[in-house]
């Protein structure tokens, strides 16, 4: 038996974006395994009220207001090192146990500079650096990130093991009206679902939608605003789309199945992915997807839904437009996504992650 402390920190926050997303549902699902080893949880705050999966664990919670991660948790690893620490959704902190573990989400920061302010793409390429460097292992949550890290950072391929996100069991076909009030959101639209920055291709999204019919539904853009935002928002207003275009802002997590549901169908042009959790939730919802021929998505999507050039917004137009027209392509690319959706679990991804741990903390590593 091992004691296996986890950074939660990310966990809990507020507005989770994929990352966060991926933290939580994998720590929910890892104190579900039936496993000797005993987890302990690092994380700066708890939520009110406790979830009551957390009582499987032991918690240190360890308010700091700056710094925690190599503050206080190295404060933390010093005093009292677990036999492995496991980072899910950040960085590995200067003082740690001779075994680490870490995921890595994706490299966007290198291929999309411009989604980041200088300062960011300096903080996550030294992240990423660290960890690679230190980890006794490396999970990447896809097949594209385990090659960028190889091919960008020199990692040896023995040290990365690919382990892929679940989804979790609620989201499935689901009817809401209540939701789609909340948001303000038409009986019909198109739907756009992540952080509105320039990575995601939004501008190609417009141009495509702009050469729809103007009967076409409303294109809905749900997500928070990210950087550069203003470029979008210019889009917008130089194709004319201001009554067609909806921006209802992030979408709560108990509101995601309703609104995912409630789509014609969901699109995600984006052009760098580490993985693309909207497209495997929608899929679970029964919502076609139409999606980049890039990066991961590929890798996420299978044979399950319309994959386009995302640099064609000619190809991006000619799917909407047979979506929309084609309830029997829409039938189609339902029956296929929820079938693919059925391929991906927390519980999988617990174990193959658990897995990876046990690997890092076999004699002869570290």
């Amino acid at each position: 038996m091992a004691r296996i402390g986890i950074d939660a920190s990310r966990a809990f926050w507020a507005q989770r974006t994929g990352t966060e997303q991926y933290t939580l549902h994998l720590l929910e699902a890892l104190l579900q395994l039936e496993t000797s080893h005993r987890f302990v949880l690092y994380c700066n705050w708890l939520p009110e009220p406790v979830p009551s999966w957390l009582g499987r664990a032991d918690i240190r919670a360890m308010p700091f207001p700056r710094f925690w991660t190599h503050g206080r948790l190295s404060w933390e690893m010093l005093r009292r090192p677990p036999d492995l620490l496991f980072v899910p959704a950040h960085v590995l902190p200067l003082i740690h146990p001779g075994r680490t573990a870490v995921t890595v989400h994706d490299l966007g920061y290198l291929f999309y500079p411009r989604a980041h302010t200088p300062l960011r793409r300096l903080e996550l390429h030294l992240s990423t650096l660290w960890n690679v460097r230190v980890a006794t292992r490396v999970i990447a949550v896809s097949r594209a990130t385990r090659d960028d890290l190889v091919r960008c950072y020199r990692v040896a391929p023995e040290r990365v093991r690919v382990v892929h996100h679940g989804v979790s069991p609620r989201f499935q076909p689901t009817q809401d009206p209540g939701a789609r009030a909340r948001y303000g959101l038409p009986e019909r639209y198109l739907l756009y679902l992540g952080t509105l920055q320039p990575r995601k291709n939004l501008e190609r999204l417009l141009a495509a939608y702009a050469r729809l019919p103007r009967t076409a539904p409303p294109l809905v853009l749900a997500g928070g605003r990210g950087w550069y935002f203003e470029r979008i928002a210019c889009a917008v207003s130089a194709y004319g789309l201001e009554e067609r275009v909806l921006f209802p802002g992030y979408i709560a997590d108990a509101d995601l199945p309703a609104v995912l549901s409630g789509a014609i169908a969901l699109v995600y042009p984006s052009l760098y992915e580490g993985f693309g959790m909207p497209l495997l939730e929608a899929m679970a919802c029964g919502t076609p997807v139409i999606a980049s021929r890039a990066s991961s998505l590929p890798e996420v999507v299978g044979e399950a839904g319309w994959l386009v050039d995302p640099l064609d917004s000619e190809a991006l137009r000619e799917a909407l437009e047979r979506i929309l027209e084609d309830e029997g392509l829409r039938e189609q690319l339902r029956a296929r996504g929820l079938e693919r959706a059925r391929t991906f679990s927390w519980e999988r991804c617990a174990w193959e992650t658990l897995a990876v741990l046990e690997e890092a903390l076999a004699p002869g590593l570290g």
